[in-house]
Order: C-alpha cells, then structure tokens, then sequence
C-alpha cells in the first residue's frame, strides 16, 4: 500500500489514469511477494515456530525444506510481475535495479545477522551497536522503507540522486525505529497481538534489547547473559527476560521510542524537500507505537 500511496502523493490526477493505478498496485505486491521470499526463508533459518498467528509455511504438514524453493517461486514472480505490467514503461529499467539491489542488501543483511548469531557460540562482546544498526540498516531498512517509496518515486519520474539520497535518508531512520520496535515485540510483545512467537533469546540474535542490556549490566549481571543467552532452554529464556525487567528495558525502549519519533520529525522537516511530507509522516504514524 505504500508504493500506490506515495505514488498517489506525488502525481496529479492525470497521471493518475490509463493503467498507472494498476501498476502502481502491481509494484506493490511485487514489494509484498519480496517481504514473503524473505520471511518464508527467515524462518526456517531461525527455526520460527509462528508468524503471522499461523505456523510457519515450512511446519505446515507436507511442506517442510520444500519452502525452500517455494521462497525461490516468490522471489521470481516479482520479476513476471514487472515484465508483464511495466515493460515499455520509461522506468522499467529503474525498478528492476532496484528490487535487484535492495535483495543483495537484504541478503547482505541477513548474512551478517546469521554469522553474529551463531548457534551454540555466544559472543556478547559482539553484540555492539555499530554491528546491530549495520544489520538492521541492511536486513530491514532498505528492503521494507525505502525500497516502495523509491519505486512510486520512480515511477512519478522522480530518478535524480539528491530526491532519493533526501528519501533515503528518512527512510532508514524509520527502518531502523522499526526494527527496533520488532526486537522489543519479539521480548515482551502479547504473541497473541503479534502473530509470532519471539525467539530472539534463544536464536542467540544480536538485538537492540541484549545490545542496550551489555550497556547497563553489573558484571554479575553480564554473568547472567553469558550464562543464559542463546540457548534452547525456556528457563534460560525466563532468566535472560527478568534480567531485562531488572535493567528496566522496557522504560529504556518507551524513551526511545519518543526520541525516535521526534528525530524523525525533524528528519522529515530537513530532508523531505520537494517530495510530499504526507508520504513519510504517514508512514511514521502507521509504526508509531504498533503493538504487531
């Protein structure tokens, strides 16, 4: 919806008719069907039991590791997709750069997550905030933010470096407040709410929660860390979420949530230019104290 809704913003009505609605749709669902590609793997990486409140595609019966190329299937309709409704159009170039290269930075991403959270080998001294904004920039940030606002802007004629480097860098800002808001939902989000069950803990994953933690322990309290993080053991699991209720984080993430919002405020007031605010304000109002 934010590739058909930045669209909307940033063309007249005009440009509005003779099939760009249509297309406008179709690159959306081509940014959805790549958010699919990515989960359905995502979870069989991290051994997830839920999302979306249904088990994950790979647990349902007779699918198992056939997700695997399942995922593949997703990713290569995108391309269909694109051929068959923007061929011919003047930025049909732009967008399969860009879906091109915002799946490598994913992936990119994501490989860095998987190589910090090895299974088995618990490293907090990895676990720094340089390290977690680097994943998060790539893992989530280009890929769910700036990946359909810079399509619609494609697509609305808007190609030049400075429109979309000003884009970018919202947009990265607001990746990266979303990220974090998922990591603290992973911890003490209701999964009823949420539609998954968190596993942060035990996948031993380099999130804002345990990075913000390594800053605030006592040594005895990084004892308890070393001891319990990372390990398929629910009472472990327990001890790594009282520890985080002793350190307070979830005042820690309520007061960072407020300042996020309003450095993206600013943000937007800085670098939204010539594009419409709409378009990023209505986004932040979407991710601003989600629950899911």
């Amino acid at each position: 919806m934010t590739v058909l809704a930045a669209y909307r913003e940033l063309v007249g009505p005009d440009l509005q008719k003779d099939g760009n609605l249509q297309r406008a749709l179709t690159v959306g669902w081509c940014v959805e069907l790549l958010q699919a590609f990515f989960l359905v793997a995502d979870d069989i990486m991290d051994n997830s039991v839920t999302r979306r409140g249904q088990p994950c595609w790979y647990k349902k019966d007779g699918i198992g590791l056939d997700a695997v190329n399942d995922s593949f299937l997703l990713e290569a309709s995108i391309y269909r997709l694109l051929k068959k409704y923007c061929r011919g159009q003047t930025y049909y170039l732009h967008l399969l750069e860009l879906f091109l290269e915002k799946l490598i930075d994913t992936e990119l991403g994501q490989a860095l997550d998987l190589i910090t959270a090895q299974p088995g080998k618990v490293d907090l001294n990895r676990y720094t905030e340089t390290r977690y904004k680097a994943i998060v920039k790539y893992k989530t940030a280009f890929y769910s933010f700036y990946l359909p606002v810079a399509a619609a802007m494609y697509m609305a004629g808007i190609d030049g470096e400075e429109e979309h480097g000003n884009a970018k860098t919202i947009l990265l800002e607001m990746g990266e407040f979303f990220q974090i808001q998922d990591d603290y939902l992973d911890c003490f989000g209701d999964p009823s709410v949420t539609g998954k069950i968190g596993t942060d803990i035990q996948d031993n994953k380099c999130g804002w929660l345990v990075v913000n933690a390594l800053q605030r322990v006592t040594p005895d309290q990084r004892k308890i860390l070393e001891e319990n993080y990372g390990q398929h053991d629910m009472t472990k699991v327990q001890n790594v979420k009282q520890l985080y209720e002793e350190l307070d984080m979830p005042s820690v993430y309520k007061q960072y949530e407020e300042d996020s919002y309003r450095r993206l405020q600013l943000l937007i007031s800085q670098h939204a230019n010539g594009l419409s605010k709409e378009i990023f304000n209505g986004l932040a109002r979407k991710i601003y104290k989600r629950q899911k």
